[in-house]
């Protein structure tokens, strides 16, 4: 059923997203905020008794490069629905630098294991659906709080199952045991940036009075600057102060 959906119910339902997006400002637009706090309450639930004490477990115990090499096996089978993204967006360069670094790290780099593409310059162009709509001119809309996916809105919510179910080449081509490898991947992936960035996800989830505002606010910045959104007044870098 879901390789059937067609470019038009795409299109309906970007135009579905694009009718619910109002104008955007500094000021998050959260009309969901009731339930997004319970969503909230369970993510942080989530993180503090599973996905915090699991990324130190896997800190501990696998050593550094091989944490490396799961990581960018899983990044290296994100990169054709990133191709997709980036000729959908008319960005022909980005589309040949991923398309490259596909092709090197699959095979010099023995499946994605390793990374020689960064190593010659070819620096991954990273991007998603939700950017290939910011680019249609849709808005970003309401603030969402997704369960285990954590911070997003309307058009990058909706644009992450997108990328997941119709974008995802690798997940349609592969089959177990290897599709089995790359579930395995991504989640170490997953554990090694929650070891990564410990420091900062702690400090918003835990030390702040406001868990939830902090985290939509730190979410709305960086998605904004991420995506060079200059019509937003909250255009900033919310990291700048650390660099």
């Amino acid at each position: 059923m879901i390789e059937r959906l067609s470019v038009f119910a795409i299109a309906s339902l970007v135009m579905v997203v694009s009718a619910c997006s109002p104008r955007q400002g500094a000021v998050a637009d959260d009309p969901f905020e009731r339930v997004n706090r319970g969503t909230h309450a369970f993510n942080k639930s989530l993180d503090s008794n599973i996905l915090s004490p699991l990324s130190k477990t896997y800190a501990d115990v696998v050593p550094d490069p091989v944490e490396d090499s799961v990581s960018s096996f899983a990044s290296n089978l994100s990169l054709p629905g990133k191709v997709v993204n980036n000729v959908l967006q008319l960005d022909l360069s980005s589309a040949a630098t991923n398309t490259a670094r596909f092709v090197i790290n699959s095979s010099v780099g023995l499946a994605g294991l390793f990374d020689p593409s960064q190593k010659i310059g070819l620096a991954e162009k990273d991007t998603d659906f939700g950017e290939t709509l910011q680019g249609w001119g849709v808005a970003e809309g309401a603030y969402l709080e997704l369960p285990v996916f954590g911070p997003s809105n309307l058009r990058d919510g909706f644009a992450l199952f997108v990328d997941m179910l119709l974008l995802d080449p690798a997940g349609q081509i592969l089959k177990p045991p290897v599709s089995d490898y790359r579930t395995a991947s991504t989640m170490g992936a997953v554990l090694q940036k929650r070891q990564i960035y410990g420091a900062q996800i702690d400090e918003v989830l835990y030390d702040s009075a406001d868990s939830y505002a902090q985290s939509r606010l730190v979410y709305l910045q960086s998605r904004r600057f991420e995506l060079k959104d200059i019509a937003n007044d909250a255009y900033i870098d919310p990291y700048a102060e650390f660099e």
